[in-house]
């Protein structure tokens, strides 16, 4: 059995080293987008919506109008921010429908087909974008969901290990950024994709070797393992695990009696989908997410146009700050496992008299809850100050609002709600939070428009929408205070 227990335990230390290194150089790299425009730009996409105007003054070096190509530009990245969120739901109910294996399977012919699209695209055919970076997002997505789920086999870091997947997920947007770098010392875009496109062999090698078929359930059988057996495995008990609650789970495992059995189902029953999408659990933190990251995809998918504005169109200051954008995006994965410190900070400690283990760890996300939405203010504030030296510490901000966002958004879910569920409501939260998403095109639309370039009307408005997003760690502040309470007073009742 000891020999079973050393032979498990690497295995697990190989998935969560190698997924690493598939969020970190895969996942996320749409978000990098900001730097692959420039590329874009260079090679000629969208030119022919580039307007000359006749010079009026001698001085002026620039008589381009090239808002229409920005136009251009940010409706890609709006259309594949918006499926790489809205197609979640059916990526969802097919990962807790047909497992991990079918699920990668089809992330990874999205992912190559989006890369093989944009390496052989070109000027002439740049509607390709479209379907390509919408690929690219998606099969990532979907890369990262089946990661997460790696945070399972290493119970007392479950959230750290969510968070620092996530924030690798962020942080693969710089990869973008070394794409932009190897175009300028003589590196074809083509070049490039091609080399991403052929990557791709290592996730089909990871799905059947370091994944597993199924799920990995929550808790965790004894010797349980995956992908290719060498020996025989006691996972017996894998596929009850996998369809129960995490209350439903515990209730098994104390006293695995005829009537915990019952009292299993009827757990189940509460713990219903629906009952789950219409809890103020979900509804606050749908608002809490949406918010953000509206904010979000709209600062990155008007990034190049601000900082051409910011910099009066001198293109070795607007690639300096993109430079300095893509190369902040490396640290999410540094910032991404404070969040998940936090709300694992708890675990190893006694519970409170009564108290739950899923109680325990929602109360440890208030602050995480509180602090991603703090952030995000102060983020949304620095971006709304037209001054360009301030722009490094708007990035610095949005790398670390950003990386909290999202893995506080999986870790989250994974802790209010039955784990049976949560492919569904990541998928379905994901979703309903990308049509807000779509608000981000009309928006840039009104200030390339009316507001003639000028953002800071719109990013106030925004800044104070987000003021909105403290709802969601009040409301679970009180929650906590009210069930401790109540467990206090059960207490007194029970020993007079």
């Amino acid at each position: 059995m000891q020999g079973c227990e050393v032979g498990t335990r690497v295995r697990y230390w190989l998935t969560l080293a190698s997924g690493m290194l598939e969020c970190l150089c895969f996942a996320g790299v749409v978000f990098g987008y900001a730097s692959l425009v420039f590329v874009l730009k260079e090679d000629g996409y969208f030119g022919e919506l580039c307007i000359n105007h006749p010079s009026i003054n001698s001085s002026t070096t620039n008589n381009t109008d090239c808002s229409r190509q920005d136009e251009q530009f940010s409706l890609v990245f709006t259309i594949a921010s918006f499926l790489n969120n809205f197609l979640n739901l059916i990526n969802g109910f097919l990962f807790d429908r047909f497992g991990t294996m079918v699920t990668r399977l089809l992330a990874i012919s999205c992912y190559t087909t989006g890369t093989l699209l944009v390496a052989f695209s070109s000027a002439a055919s740049a509607l390709l974008l479209f379907p390509a970076l919408s690929c690219i997002a998606v099969g990532g997505l979907v890369l990262l969901l089946t990661n997460m789920q790696v945070g399972n086999l290493f119970a007392a870091h479950r959230f750290t290990i969510i968070t620092l997947y996530n924030g690798a997920f962020d942080s693969s947007s710089a990869v973008f950024l070394i794409v932009k770098v190897l175009y300028e010392q003589g590196i074809s875009l083509r070049s490039s994709f091609l080399f991403l496109s052929i990557s791709s062999v290592i996730h089909v090698l990871r799905t059947f070797l370091l994944m597993p078929r199924t799920h990995i359930p929550y808790l965790l059988p004894q010797c349980y393992t995956y992908g290719v057996h060498c020996g025989k495995a006691n996972t017996y008990n894998v596929e009850q695990v996998e369809k129960l609650g995490a209350g439903a789970m515990m209730v098994s495992q104390e006293t695995p009696t005829p009537e915990d059995s019952t009292e299993t189902k009827d757990t189940e029953k509460v713990t219903s989908f629906w009952s789950c999408v219409l809890s103020w659990f979900f509804l606050w933190h749908l608002l809490w997410l949406s918010i953000m990251q509206l904010r979000h995809y709209l600062f990155i998918g008007t990034l190049n146009p601000k900082l051409n504005r910011l910099a009066d169109s001198d293109p070795q200051l607007v690639s300096q700050y993109t430079n300095a954008f893509a190369v902040t995006q490396l640290f999410g994965v540094l910032c991404a496992p404070w969040n998940g410190l936090i709300m694992d900070r708890h675990k190893g400690k006694p519970l409170a008299a009564g108290e739950t283990e899923q109680e325990a760890d929602l109360r440890s996300s208030c602050l995480s809850l509180f602090l991603t939405s703090l952030q995000c203010l102060l983020f949304s504030v620095c971006a709304s100050i037209p001054v360009l030296p301030l722009q490094y510490l708007t990035f610095i901000l949005q790398v670390l609002n950003r990386s909290f966002l999202y893995g506080g958004n999986a870790a989250f879910i994974s802790i209010a709600f039955p784990s049976c569920h949560f492919g569904k409501l990541y998928g379905l939260v994901m979703s309903l939070s990308a049509i807000i998403s779509l608000l981000q095109y009309p928006c840039f639309a009104l200030v390339e428009g009316a507001l003639d370039g000028n953002h800071f009307y719109v990013d106030i408005a925004l800044t104070l929408l987000t003021l909105l997003v403290f709802i969601h760690p009040v409301y679970i502040f009180i929650h906590c205070r009210k069930e401790a309470s109540r467990r206090k007073n059960n207490t007194q009742a029970s020993h007079p």
